[in-house]
C-alpha cells in the first residue's frame, strides 16, 4: 500500500530540538522518527518504527538461522529472582525499583538472564534438550545518571538479548561460536564496520566476554589493537608483567627532603637538583612510583581504603580501577577518608622507608597495599617516604618493600605491548554495537537449572548471553549515515524504497505522479508518495532530503514530456531519467 503524506502521521522541523547533542539525536527528532517523553525517554512515531522493525527483521533472520527460536518475556519482573543471583544489589542506582499496591518488589529489567533461566528450568529437564538457544526483542530500563544523546544512551532502549543453554563448557564453546557468526552476518548486513575485542564482563559475570565496536571518533569506548591481530576493550588489557631483576649491587635507599614537590613534574625537577644519579642519566616521570589511594566500597556498603602503587609517568584509569576491584563501587578517596587515616601522608605516600610508617596489610598502617604489573623485584622507584615532605630514592621492589597484591589500574596508552606478544597497541575509540558472554553456570547455579546427563545424574547446565543495543544501532546508522541536509538511510534498512514527490500545482502532474507511485507499489516496491496539494516544492525538496529515503524520483515540470527527476541521496548524484525507465531503477 503506498504511503501517501497527505495523511500520513509526521511533523518535521526545521530547527534542531535544544536537548540535541549528536547528529542522530538531533535528526531523527527533527524528521519525525521519534519524540522526547522525559530525559532518555522516547515515543517512536510511525516512519522510526519502520525502521526498527526493519533492524529487528535482519536480527531475526540471523538468530533463526543460527537455531535460536524468539521468546518474549515482560519488563516488569519480580525481586526474587535478581535477590537470588545478587544483582538486585549489584546494579546499585542503574535499577528501577519499585512496589506494587502490596509492597511486593518489583524492578524494570535491564536485562533478562534471571527470566531466561527459569523459563528453561520449567520446561527443560535432559541432555537431550540441549543445545538450546533462545532470544527476544525487548525493551530494557537503566537509570542513566546522565541520559544523553537521544538513543545512543538512554533509559529506555530496545535490545535483543539471546541465551544458550548447553550441557558442557565445550557445547557451549560451540553455542558461542554460532551466536558470534551471526552478529558478524547481522553486523556486514548492516554495513557496519566492527573490531570484536575483549572485554570485562562486569556485572554479567562469566569466563569470557567479547565486544563488537564500531571504531569512531565519537565513541565513548576506547579499546586497544595490534597490528599482530590483539584488541581488547582498554578495561580489558593485561599488562604484561617484565620479568624479575637481579637485586644485587643496587644502590641502597636514600630519603631526602623534598619540600613543595606536590606533582611528579616538580618531584623529578627537585631530585635533579639535589641527588643526581650516578650514571649521568637524568631523572625523569618514569622512575618515580605515584600512590593511587582508592575508596573501594563493597556491595554490603563496607568501604575500604586501597593504596596502589603505579608508575610515575601514568595516570589511575578509573574504568580499569573498576575491573581491579570487581562488583566494587571505586572512587578517590575523600579528604574524610584521609582523616581517618593519619598514617598516609598527603603529598608524600609511599611503601614506606625505615623509620616511616609501612603501607600493606603487615606494616603499621594496615592500609592494603597492591602494585602495577610492571613493579617486579628488583625494580628501583624515587617515591614518598609516608612522612611529610620527604621522600626515598633507590627504593627496591622486593628488598625494600613488598606488596599484597596486584592491581591493574594504570592508563593504557600506544606503544605498550600486546599481551600476547603480537607487537605494539595503538588505542583507539569505539562504540559498542554488540556484546557477547560465556556466562558459565553462574545463573544456572543461583537458579537451580539443572538437567539429567547421560548417566541419569543431575548436571548444572552452563549458560552463554549475546545482546544488541537496535535502538543504538539505529542511532549509529544515522550517525553514519546523513549530512548537512538531512538523512540517508542505507537501502537495508530504510523506511520506504523511495520517495515520490509531486510538484506544482498542475493536476495532470499529480496524476502523472499518482499513476507511478501506483506501478512502483504494485511491484512490491514500499513507496512515501508526497501528494500534498498545497505544499512548495521547496518545503517538498526539504522534507525529501531530511528523510533520508536513499531514492527520491521528483515529478514536475518536465513530466507531460516523459520525464523526472531521480536522486540518488547517497551520491549526491541527480540526473534526469524517463518515467517508463523508472521501475527499472528499482528492479520492477
Amino acid at each position: 500500500m503506498i504511503t501517501r503524506l497527505s495523511n500520513y502521521f509526521l511533523k518535521t522541523l526545521r530547527e534542531d530540538p535544544s536537548d540535541a547533542e549528536v547528529a542522530s539525536h538531533r535528526l531523527l527528532v527533527r524528521a519525525g522518527y521519534i519524540r522526547r517523553q522525559a530525559p532518555g525517554v522516547f515515543g517512536w512515531m510511525p516512519l522510526g518504527l519502520r525502521v526498527k522493525g526493519k533492524l529487528e527483521q535482519i536480527i531475526r533472520e540471523e538468530m533463526q538461522a543460527a537455531g535460536a527460536h524468539e521468546v518474549h518475556f515482560p519488563a516488569l519482573l519480580p525481586r526474587e529472582p535478581y535477590e537470588a543471583t545478587g544483582r538486585w544489589e549489584e546494579y546499585g542506582d542503574a535499577l528501577f525499583r519499585l512496589q506494587d499496591r502490596h509492597g511486593a518488589d518489583y524492578l524494570l529489567a535491564p536485562t533478562h538472564e534471571e527470566a531466561f533461566t527459569l523459563m528453561v528450568k520449567d520446561i527443560v529437564t535432559s541432555y537431550k534438550d540441549l543445545p538450546l538457544a533462545l532470544y527476544q526483542i525487548q525493551d530494557k530500563y537503566r537509570d542513566e545518571a546522565r541520559p544523553r544523546a537521544g538513543l545512543l544512551r538512554g533509559r529506555e532502549f530496545t535490545m535483543k538479548d539471546a541465551y544458550s543453554f548447553d550441557i558442557s563448557d565445550e557445547a557451549l564453546a560451540e553455542s558461542y561460536e554460532r551466536q558470534r557468526a551471526a552478529y558478524e552476518r547481522i553486523f556486514s548486513r548492516l554495513g557496519l564496520e566492527y573490531v570484536i575485542v575483549s572485554a570485562d564482563a562486569g556485572a554479567m559475570g562469566g569466563s569470557r566476554s567479547e565486544e563488537f565496536l564500531l571504531p569512531t571518533p565519537i565513541g565513548e569506548d576506547t579499546f586497544v589493537r595490534s597490528a599482530g591481530g590483539y584488541a581488547a576493550n582498554v578495561e580489558a588489557y593485561a599488562t604484561p608483567a617484565p620479568e624479575a631483576r637481579s637485586i644485587d649491587g643496587l644502590p641502597a635507599a636514600v630519603v631526602y627532603d623534598s619540600p613543595d614537590t606536590p606533582t611528579i613534574d616538580t618531584l623529578v625537577a627537585h631530585t635533579n637538583a639535589v641527588l643526581p644519579r650516578e650514571d649521568g642519566r637524568a631523572w625523569n616521570a618514569a622512575d618515580t612510583l605515584k600512590n593511587i589511594v582508592l575508596a573501594v566500597t563493597a556491595v554490603d556498603g563496607t568501604r575500604e581504603i586501597v593504596v596502589v602503587g603505579i608508575p610515575g609517568d601514568r595516570d589511575a584509569d578509573m574504568k580499569r580501577a573498576e575491573v581491579a576491584f570487581p562488583g566494587c563501587e571505586v572512587e578517590p578517596a575523600t579528604a574524610a577518608d584521609f582523616a581517618k587515616h593519619p598514617g598516609l601522608v598527603r603529598g608524600y605516600i609511599g611503601p614506606g622507608a625505615a623509620g616511616a610508617p609501612v603501607l600493606g596489610l603487615e606494616g603499621t598502617t594496615g592500609i592494603r597495599y597492591l602494585l602495577d604489573p610492571r613493579i617486579v623485584t628488583g625494580t628501583a622507584w624515587v617515591t614518598g617516604a609516608n612522612e611529610d615532605e620527604k621522600h626515598v630514592a633507590h627504593l627496591v621492589a622486593g628488598r625494600d618493600f613488598t606488596a599484597d597484591g596486584i592491581a591493574d589500574i594504570a592508563s593504557v596508552r600506544d606503544g605498550d605491548p600486546a599481551p600476547d606478544g603480537s607487537g605494539p597497541i595503538e588505542t583507539a575509540r569505539g562504540m559498542e554495537i554488540g556484546h557477547i558472554f560465556q556466562l558459565g553456570r553462574k545463573y544456572a547455579e543461583a537458579l537451580g537449572l539443572k538437567v539429567l546427563d547421560e548417566n541419569g545424574k543431575l548436571v548444572t547446565v552452563t549458560m552463554g548471553s549475546y545482546g544488541i543495543g537496535v535502538t543504538r544501532i539505529m542511532a549509529i546508522l544515522a550517525e553514519l549515515h546523513h549530512d548537512d541536509r538531512g538523512l540517508i538511510w542505507p537501502a537495508a534498512v530504510a523506511p520506504f524504497d523511495v520517495h515520490v514527490v509531486a510538484t506544482g500545482k498542475d493536476p495532470a502532474v499529480a496524476a502523472i505522479a499518482d499513476t507511478l507511485a501506483t506501478e512502483l507499489d504494485a511491484a512490491g516496491v514500499e513507496v512515501l508518495f508526497d501528494d500534498r496539494p498545497k505544499v512548495s516544492p521547496g518545503v517538498k525538496f526539504g522534507d525529501a532530503e531530511l528523510l533520508g529515503v536513499p531514492r527520491v524520483v521528483v515529478v514536475g515540470r518536465d513530466a507531460a514530456d516523459g520525464f523526472a527527476e531521480v536522486w540518488d541521496r547517497s551520491t549526491g548524484a541527480k540526473e534526469k531519467v524517463a518515467l517508463s525507465e523508472v521501475p527499472a531503477l528499482f528492479g520492477v
